[in-house]
């Protein structure tokens, strides 16, 4: 009995809040992002997209735009 109320427990828990998005560029495009882009996220981390399809791909293959510690690589250095 004990096992269902603490599987219950674990999925009622609120979830973590993401990293709030800093990044100026689109990491799958590299277009200009404002605070109002629709934003998505990514490994606890929020980044803003500058067009609809660029969610898609961004959760798709998050390696391929993403640094391992989640800097965009197209992000200036």
């Amino acid at each position: 009995m004990l096992v269902p109320l603490l599987a219950l427990s674990i999925l009622a828990a609120p979830a973590a809040k993401p990293i709030p998005a800093t990044n100026t560029i689109c990491p799958v495009l590299g277009g200009k992002v404002t605070a109002s882009s629709k934003t998505v996220v990514v490994r606890g981390r929020e980044y803003r997209l500058c067009c609809a399809g660029c969610d898609a791909q961004l959760l798709k293959d998050p390696g391929k735009y993403l640094e391992r510690d989640g800097t965009p690589k197209n992000a200036k250095k």
